[in-house]
């Protein structure tokens, strides 16, 4: 009985906000005083919570993908630019290498027999991929069908490249003080809080229309409805 809850525990998004952003940003911009916790002491505290989070995502939810791994190596690295005091601008960097490397590979994916596309979006846990794979076959589209399967995941790592460009812009924009130092943190901690609105909520936007455009192929090609498709549990 245990044992079928855990695995049956879904985690809130919104509690995987509060700790990944919220709290470092709070502790960033209102503990790096000298009088608090130093810059040091709140750059390592604000930076265990996503940290810590990442890693009881990996371990004990055995959340292992490859996503979850980049983000505990980019605060891992955020952590280093900070205890190191290099120059902020490794911190740019840092921000748009990531998610450049993820569009990378996003794009050489495309020419493999498993695009990444088909893992996020067009997999049994969010469609119904046989029902769909019978009717493109019989109308003959299975081939076309391939083809925008491809083009879907061409968008797909536009929206990675996007978020490399715009956290590469808001870094240099917010973050320009030298690390080590109050302020540094305190920049940090507005650039964490500003990347929600103006990174992760527009790549979400994004998402949603390459599932609408894939939803649009699959219905010109196979003729099945929205409710048809979409996969149930039963």
């Amino acid at each position: 009985m245990t044992t079928q809850t855990t695995k049956n525990t879904k985690q809130n998004p919104f509690i995987d906000l509060i700790v990944s952003i919220v709290i470092p940003t709070l502790i960033l911009m209102k503990l790096s005083g000298e009088d608090n916790l130093g810059p040091l002491g709140a750059l390592l505290l604000a930076l265990a919570f996503p940290l810590g989070w990442g890693l009881y995502e990996l371990v004990v939810n055995k959340k292992k993908n490859f996503v979850a791994i980049l983000g505990i190596i980019s605060v891992l690295l955020t952590g280093g630019i900070g205890v190191l005091e290099l120059d902020n601008k490794w911190l740019a960097i840092k921000e748009a290498a990531i998610p450049a490397a993820i569009g990378i590979g996003v794009l050489i994916s495309s020419y493999t027999k498993y695009p990444l596309v088909k893992t996020l979006l067009y997999n049994p846990a969010v469609l119904n991929v046989d029902k769909i794979n019978t009717k493109l076959e019989e109308n003959n589209n299975k081939h076309q069908f391939e083809k925008q399967l491809q083009s879907a995941n061409f968008l797909l790592a536009g929206t990675f490249f996007f978020s490399a460009v715009m956290n590469y812009a808001l870094a240099k924009w917010v973050v320009v003080s030298p690390s080590g130092t109050e302020a540094f943190n305190q920049e940090l901690g507005k650039m964490m809080a500003m990347s929600y609105p103006v990174i992760a909520i527009p790549s979400m936007i994004m998402m949603l229309g390459i599932f609408y455009y894939l939803w649009r192929t699959i219905n010109r090609l196979s003729g099945l409805e929205l409710e048809q498709v979409i996969a149930t549990k039963e």
